[in-house]
């Protein structure tokens, strides 16, 4: 097949709803498509049956890659350095994979001569506008559609529409969640978790195990190299090799399960459950061997960065110039944010009980209050007088005009 420019890139699952586009969009648009599929880990089936697929389901094109490396290496280890936690308690488990897919659905285009890109995200949710705004801000020249938003692709018509082409994706297995994994975790919506007071069920969760019955403590020691983490207990790993790790070590406790009412982009408020092992225990680990090794001011500054960086990832701008510019402010910060965080892992808890780091700030001879003890107290008293001084004014003026402080 020849390349054209009336081609549609499309990311493809391999699941009902991308199969069933591959037709629809031909159909609808007159364009051939190219089916793309990432590998971000999300389990599931092998590549090559996926891309298979595709072309079965009358893909021109098919290209897949294994982007687990990749996803480790580019986009969780700068969520890591930022301790990147949206609304303090999701760690950007969807968010991070989309500017990865997003690049590569590009790479896909220029390589395969297309000129639109098509994802299945419905005109409600976060994930349209990240992909959207990710691969505009790689290639302005490239349009966007989505068959569900655009083309009336309802799930409705993708059965009947299957089974009419007689296409080999299964069309009758039903799951009442929507549900979105990769590596660094599991994002579960909708069915009766809409209804924001129902608990959710123990059929809700896959990579943790509850927490109520957990199997004996687990102690797990991080070490980090310039804030990347570099080996679990002693022993040099990749990123993705300590991720999925401590996805089995700490989902075995039951760690990381998050049931959140989150701010969507959109404008409306969503219950997410979200099941992250891997990532709450290394963004605490992160976070506490910040705590020995970065400067008070720079460590205050950084916690604000840290909130804006989670909040552009979550809002679709990896690739936006505030983006980059946190980026290398948060790089800056890493140059000391090397050391071991030993942790013990428990019933739901990923708990720190030691730190140790060859450029921590921490004196044992200033903070101790027995022998050896080398700090001056003489100071104090000076350093108290001046550090009020500013606040003393003031209250004299206030009881001057009668605006004391009442006690």
């Amino acid at each position: 097949m020849s390349q054209g420019k009336d081609r549609v890139v499309l990311a493809y699952s391999g699941g009902l709803d991308t199969s069933v586009a591959i037709g629809w969009i031909q159909e609808q648009t007159g364009q051939e498509v190219i089916a793309v599929a990432v590998d971000v880990g999300q389990g599931g089936e092998d590549l090559q049956v996926i891309r298979q697929r595709a072309l079965d389901c009358g893909a021109v094109e098919a290209y897949v890659v294994d982007a687990r490396d990749e996803f480790a290496n580019d986009y969780l280890v700068p969520a890591i350095k930022a301790n990147s936690m949206y609304q303090g308690r999701y760690p950007l488990v969807s968010a991070l994979s989309r500017p990865l897919i997003s690049k590569h659905l590009v790479k896909a285009a220029r390589q395969f001569g297309g000129s639109t890109v098509a994802h299945g995200c419905t005109g409600k949710g976060n994930d349209q506008v990240r992909f959207e705004v990710s691969i505009t801000s790689i290639a302005p020249d490239l349009k966007c559609i989505a068959p569900v938003r655009d083309l009336a692709l309802t799930r409705d018509v993708a059965i009947d529409y299957a089974n009419k082409h007689s296409l080999p994706i299964e069309t009758t297995k039903h799951n009442p969640f929507s549900i979105d994994q990769n590596v660094w975790g599991r994002a579960i919506e909708t069915g009766f978790l809409e209804d924001i007071w129902n608990a959710p069920t123990k059929d809700v969760y896959n990579y943790t195990d509850d927490p109520t019955y957990p199997p004996l403590p687990d102690e797990v020691e991080i070490t980090f190299e310039q804030g990347v983490p570099v080996a679990l207990d002693g022993q040099k790993k990749s990123v993705l090799e300590i991720v999925q790790e401590l996805n089995r070590r700490a989902g075995a406790q039951g760690i990381g399960r998050i049931d959140i009412v989150e701010d969507r982009l959109v404008g409306i408020k969503s219950r997410e459950i979200y099941e992250a092992p891997a990532a709450i225990v290394l963004i605490n680990a992160h976070e506490e061997l910040e705590n020995v090794t970065l400067e008070r001011e720079q460590a205050r500054f950084k916690k604000r960065v840290d909130l804006r960086w989670g909040e552009l990832v979550y809002d679709g701008q990896w690739f936006s110039p505030l983006k980059q510019s946190l980026d290398a402010f948060v790089d800056s910060t890493q140059l000391y944010v090397s050391g071991t965080v030993r942790m013990t892992l428990h019933g739901g808890r990923a708990v720190v009980t030691g730190r140790k780091s060859d450029t921590s700030l921490y004196d044992f001879n200033l903070a101790t209050y027995e022998t050896g003890d080398t700090f001056d107290q003489s100071h104090s008293r000076g350093f108290i007088e001046i550090y009020g001084l500013s606040a003393k004014q003031a209250a004299a003026r206030d009881a001057r005009f009668g605006r004391g402080l009442q006690l």
